[in-house]
């Protein structure tokens, strides 16, 4: 049976931010129990992160459109670039291979404008990562609650789907190796 998929609600400001006795550094020694305090927290306030996000980010963009503008279209293109050079990687070593002096110059002249335009591309980067670091820490820092495991359990058991329970689930595919990782790593700090 397919769900439907919808949006989770906005959280109340006294739920989502209320006091310090919400808050509690979280145990870096047990990586399972941050990571699913984090997934449950990452679940439970997605629109309240969501709109957080955007909030900032129309702020970094209020601070300078130009920027923020001209920075998105130079991160675009770069990525389109790299996914087309990719794609095209024989004529690229061709295209080097017969003029290897134009291709250090395509180079030379790409470096440049991406430097020159690198206070943009820095201001569109700090837009979104700034929103993003800020959603970690809340989710890092953020005890749950009842209502908050209760939710996640019915999304877990498939009863509705939300974007952030999509995000997940994409995202589990590489739970298996994320956990070879993790037990990698506790075996080195063990040693």
């Amino acid at each position: 049976m397919a769900t439907k998929m919808e949006l989770a609600p906005l959280r109340q400001w006294d739920d989502f931010f209320p006091g310090v006795d919400r808050f509690a550094k979280p145990d870096f020694s047990d990586l399972a129990k941050w990571n699913n305090r984090m997934i449950s927290n990452l679940m439970y306030y997605q629109t309240n992160y969501f709109a957080a996000a955007l909030v900032v980010f129309l702020i970094v963009g209020f601070l300078n459109p130009f920027g923020l503008f001209l920075g998105g279209t130079v991160v675009t293109l770069v990525f389109a670039g790299s996914v087309w050079a990719g794609e095209n990687k024989a004529f690229i070593k061709s295209f080097k291979r017969k003029n290897p002096t134009l291709f250090v110059i395509c180079v030379m002249v790409t470096s440049y404008f991406l430097l020159s335009l690198c206070g943009g591309v820095m201001i569109f980067i700090f837009g979104i990562t700034f929103p993003l670091l800020l959603i970690m820490i809340h989710a890092s820092l953020r005890l749950r609650n009842i209502k908050n495991k209760l939710e996640n359990k019915i999304e877990g058991v498939g009863l509705k789907k939300t974007p952030m329970g999509i995000i997940m689930d994409l995202l589990d595919q590489q739970e298996e190796k994320m956990n070879k990782i993790q037990d990698f790593i506790e075996s080195k700090l063990k040693e």
